[in-house]
């Protein structure tokens, strides 16, 4: 079975919420991806409950595609401490840092349920479990820690996109 880089991570020596870039790989035709772990809370410690953790999710597939050019996919972790996002082209880690910072200050202040896309049976594969006031809430803790560009030491970004 092929090695898993996230897998291989030491979680007891990373210090959330921070933005690592997991890997930039390189297509056939020279096309460029880079695979960034979002960890929003610190592993083992603590999980964002799913609900809040959804209506994270949905917001977040609007909000970095509106502050990141390239962005593929923003996909929650099973373990519930963060996301996988995947961009095309190479982003600096303090980039992608400043544009979910952005996010999470929408999120945790002027967004209302009406901000919130794919909330209906036919948008959404588990449409009843939302919450916009634990993201809020997640999102205003994790904003209050700061959000660090590097994993091991605390490299807290202040601007945001």
């Amino acid at each position: 079975m092929a090695k898993v880089e996230s897998f291989t991570l030491d979680h007891t020596k990373v210090k959330a919420p921070y933005v690592r870039l997991i890997t930039t790989e390189s297509g056939a035709k020279g096309d460029e991806i880079q695979n960034y772990d979002l960890r929003l809370v610190q592993p083992n410690e603590n999980a964002i409950p799913t609900a809040g953790l959804h209506t994270i999710e949905h917001m977040l597939a609007g909000l970095l595609r509106d502050r990141l050019d390239g962005m593929i996919d923003c996909s929650p972790f099973g373990c519930r401490t963060g996301f996988h996002l995947i961009l095309w082209g190479r982003h600096k880690p303090e980039d992608v840092a400043a544009a979910l910072k952005g996010s999470l200050e929408f999120i945790a202040g002027p967004a209302t349920w009406d901000d919130v896309q794919g909330t209906d049976i036919t948008s959404c594969g588990n449409y009843r479990d939302h919450s916009l006031f634990s993201a809020k809430e997640w999102c205003k803790k994790i904003l209050e820690e700061g959000i660090s560009s590097d994993p091991f030491e605390r490299h807290v970004v202040t601007t945001s996109l």
